[in-house]
């Protein structure tokens, strides 16, 4: 009789073993995940880590003066307080004015953060080493829309849960590789945009935007990319957009796969 209940009981277990991992590994891409061990907690929701971790990014078009001027407010769906990034001397859309920048830099990283765009139009970005813009924008769902790895990417916008609601990205960025200061591999990502994956292995060519950018904007066009870490950078746009729960796993990438 034991030997009856193990048997017939073994599909049941079988398939509670075969689905529990994937519905682990979900959630581990969503709104609410959680910190791996080994991973470093950018943003809690408090001013004092902001003041902590970041500092406004020293571009040429920096128009503010610390401290920070990005406020700290209710969380409009839930408990706790969250980050918005609507300063003053961004208004009118002028990016690169008041822009924040982790004071830590980095080369390979897991990165988890989410997003809630308070009105139709709202406009961010998530910039990976300071360089690689993946866009923050609702309504728009070309190349340089929302979840693109910007102008490299069409925008998977069939991820987007829409203004009012938190929005997560997972990422894991692998940074390019060099010998005798050239480039030899260009960076790359795999992206989960609420839990679905949306970008595999995707190599990133080159900066967008400009100087006004980040790293390297200004380097023949954005195609000068150089060998130099560059801290995770959230753009401030003159909109309310919000930021929470941000983390960063340092890893170290030796192969030219980022598939997670």
């Amino acid at each position: 009789m034991k030997y009856l209940i193990h048997r017939s009981a073994a599909p049941l277990f079988v398939l509670l073993l075969s689905t529990f991992p994937l519905f682990v590994v979900a959630q581990k891409k969503a709104v609410g995940a959680k910190p791996p061990k080994g991973a470093e907690i950018y943003f809690d929701g408090s001013r004092a880590m902001l003041d902590e971790k970041w500092m406004y990014w020293e571009g040429p078009r920096l128009a503010a003066e610390p401290p920070i001027k990005w406020a700290i407010v209710q969380n409009p769906t839930g408990k706790g307080t969250v980050l918005n990034t609507n300063d003053p001397a961004a208004a009118g859309g002028k990016y690169g004015a008041a822009d924040i920048v982790t004071k830590d830099t980095f080369r390979d990283f897991r990165l988890h953060i989410e997003f809630y765009i308070s009105k139709e139009g709202g406009n961010s970005g998530v910039y990976l080493q300071n360089r690689y813009e993946i866009q923050v924008l609702d309504g728009d769902t070309t190349n340089h829309g929302m979840a693109a790895v910007i102008n490299e990417t069409p925008s998977p916008y069939y991820a987007y849960k829409g203004v009012g609601a938190w929005n997560s990205y997972d990422i894991v960025f692998r940074a390019a590789r060099f010998e005798n200061g050239k480039r030899t591999e260009k960076a790359m990502l795999t992206m989960y945009f609420n839990g679905q994956k949306v970008h595999t292995n995707q190599p990133i060519s080159q900066v967008w935007g400009g100087p006004n950018s980040g790293i390297d904007g200004g380097n023949d066009g954005g195609k000068g990319i150089t060998d130099t870490p560059g801290g995770l950078k959230l753009q401030a746009e003159g909109h309310d957009v919000l930021y929470k729960n941000i983390w960063i796993q340092k890893l170290d990438l030796q192969k030219a796969d980022t598939d997670f």
